[in-house]
């Protein structure tokens, strides 16, 4: 046989053929062997019939696209059902028929009782893509969850995955989100992994003092911006894992580590600055960074305290106590004047700069939809009772910002987080807080959506009188319940039934007014 290694490694194949002739090439692939990568290719592909091949695959593709069904227009079914496609192709099976696979250690290792999966790209998809999947494709998304134990299993520093690629970390990003992806998948009933080793897991990742200044965050309550850069964003992603690994222990019966863990999830009020309204990089003897600025990349020229983004689209990443976070902005007025002030803001030359015009089509004034972390903010305007203004805002982002034609994406996919974001909007609801026991609704942007839910119920949407005018929720009906509240518990929806809401052209600004969170 024929290797080769290298950074630009190209095949040409030359066949003699004549006119018409159709060339019909195999191809497998393995991360362990080629004796394994003929293997899955005997297993996988035995024969030479394209045909019967496209048509079983075909086949597969509609059971699973399937899941989720829908009712609106082509465009809308287009790029539902492109979306849902996407939110399935990622993470990526990484073993052989025969359950091998290269492991963390880059060992060889033989997955047993579950699928090995890669390309975790864990700071993008804890938001929405592992909370659909935990819905409707329970088994892959416990596969997954036993994935990333492995990793942690065979990680010498003892870390779940943060970013991980073909069996490889890449440290791309910040904070340890496969608590998330592990505390809502046990909370929501994801079966067929260790709950104990799961959250051992979890608990030593957050505990390791060598990772991304986690011992000065430990100490201090803040990741201090003189001794590790995007401190800002830091703090904020740790303290909502940190609620998360609460959330496991407290169900669990771990109260101790359930004390210990909510104190952590309150670092957030640490680098609130009053003065400003927004959060703030601080150092490590207390003091506010002087030359921080809250609408610039990455909080100022030459300052790298905020992870791809400004400080006033980050600030709003307390998921987990948005009651606390309205009470430290001085109540819901201010906050919603806050929020407005997001979308209404003129972005700063300085801040263009950073982004291409393609970045930049998913910007409405601060607001920027093709990076993740600004995911749940339109759905912070239903916590201060204002369900209306989020109608708005979903509305302008679905009719702008997504589409059925090539480019239509603000940005790229993101292993699955843009298209979930998007289904879960177009379904009138979202998990603004994995880990929680309740989703948000906002406003359902297509007329009914009928989804399969992994185990075996039904949960179904329907949008009376919807259309391009008719935004505005006017009631909502669960489970044939009158329901005033702009919050979905999860045991509304666990075992099946129905969300139905009335649409209107106008506001009705006391539906969902009362915006007390369901316990």
């Amino acid at each position: 046989r024929n290797e080769a290694a290298g950074t630009n490694l190209q095949f040409l194949a030359k066949f003699k053929t004549h006119a018409g002739e159709v060339i019909q090439v195999k191809v497998a692939v393995s991360a362990v062997s080629t004796a394994n990568a003929l293997q899955n290719l005997d297993a996988e592909i035995p024969g030479w019939d394209f045909d019967t091949l496209r048509e079983a695959t075909r086949a597969r593709w509609d059971r699973e696209l399937s899941r989720i069904q829908i009712e609106g227009s082509q465009e809308q079914k287009e790029t539902f059902y492109t979306s849902l496609y996407h939110a399935f192709l990622t993470p990526n099976l990484y073993q052989d028929v025969n359950g091998d696979y290269r492991g963390f250690d880059q060992n060889i290792h033989r997955a047993k009782k579950f699928t090995e999966y890669t390309v975790f790209s864990l700071w993008d998809t804890f938001r929405a893509e592992h909370p659909l999947l935990a819905l409707i494709q329970e088994p892959r998304d416990s596969d997954m969850i036993n994935s990333m134990l492995a990793h942690y299993d065979q990680s010498a520093d003892h870390l779940l995955p943060m970013w991980e690629l073909q069996g490889n970390e890449t440290w791309c990003m910040i904070g340890y989100h496969a608590a998330p992806v592990i505390a809502d998948g046990f909370l929501k009933g994801v079966k067929g992994f260790d709950a104990q080793h799961a959250y051992d897991a979890i608990k030593t990742t957050a505990m390791n003092p060598d990772y991304d200044g986690l011992a000065a965050y430990r100490k201090l309550g803040w990741v201090p911006c003189d001794e590790e850069d995007e401190s800002l964003s830091k703090t904020l992603e740790y303290a909502y894992d940190d609620w998360c690994i609460a959330q496991m222990a407290k169900a669990l019966g771990k109260s101790a580590d359930y004390d210990y863990f909510m104190k952590r999830a309150a670092s957030y009020k640490n680098i609130f600055d009053p003065a400003s309204g927004w959060m703030c990089a601080k150092d490590s003897s207390g003091n506010w960074r002087t030359n921080f600025d809250a609408h610039l990349f990455g909080g100022g020229t030459n300052l790298q305290d905020v992870t791809e983004g400004t400080s006033s689209q980050y600030s709003w990443f307390v998921p987990h106590d948005v009651p606390g976070f309205i009470a430290l902005m001085g109540g819901k007025e201010k906050f919603v004047e806050k929020l407005d002030s997001l979308f209404d803001a003129k972005q700063s030359e300085k801040f263009t700069k950073e982004l291409s015009a393609n970045d930049l089509r998913g910007c409405i004034g601060e607001y920027w939809h093709g990076n993740e972390p600004a995911h749940h903010v339109i759905y912070l305007y239903c916590y201060a009772g204002q369900p209306w203004k989020a109608a708005e805002r979903l509305h302008q982002v679905v009719s702008t910002q997504y589409g059925s034609g090539p480019g239509s994406l603000c940005g790229n996919d993101d292993c699955g987080q843009m298209s979930a974001w998007y289904m879960f909007t177009c379904m009138g609801f979202y998990p603004v807080c994995p880990a929680s026991d309740f989703y948000v609704i906002g406003a359902p942007q297509i007329p009914q959506a009928v989804m399969h839910l992994s185990n075996g119920k039904t949960f179904t949407m329907t949008a009376e009188n919807i259309s391009d005018k008719n935004i505005y929720v006017q009631s909502v009906r669960v489970n044939g319940k009158n329901w005033d509240s702009p919050f979905l518990p999860y045991r509304e929806l666990k075992n099946g039934g129905s969300i139905h809401f009335l649409m209107g052209p106008q506001p009705n600004k006391t539906w969902g007014s009362d915006a007390r969170i369901p316990q």
